[in-house]
């Protein structure tokens, strides 16, 4: 999970770079967005082991599932404007089609809504 937000924050901030330093020329700030699917299984669900030998993790990540960490950098990559829509959903192996999303705001409806309301402000969609 680690790896996986670092890669999230690395590639947003290469892009952002790259339109704050003119190398999409004219085009209209872009619109960045995140979708994770995460399988919701006992794995994902059981609280992770924390070790702490150097410095004291923070208080929101102790016990804390892998369902959690990522509802929870998910909502910080959305509020912190990393990523202009960010959508976050769960799913059983077992509930093939069927998924759960455990916050409105990082919601599909939601996701799809920002990207549309982007595209409408910068091209015209009849």
């Amino acid at each position: 999970m680690n790896n996986r937000t670092e890669e999230l924050v690395g590639s947003a901030v290469d892009l952002w770079t790259a339109y704050r330093e003119g190398a999409f020329r004219t085009s209209p700030p872009p619109w960045l967005g995140c979708l994770i699917l995460l399988e919701d299984c006992r794995d994902s669900q059981r609280g992770i082991q924390i070790r702490e030998p150097h410095f004291e993790v923070f208080p929101e990540f102790k016990g804390a599932s892998y369902i959690e960490r990522y509802h929870q950098a998910c909502t910080k990559l959305l509020r912190e404007r990393i990523y202009s829509g960010v959508c976050y959903i769960t799913a059983r192996k077992d509930m093939k089609g069927h998924y759960t999303e455990p916050d409105t705001e990082l919601s599909g409806e939601r996701f799809l809504r920002s990207l549309t309301s982007h595209l409408h402000l910068f091209y015209p969609i009849d």
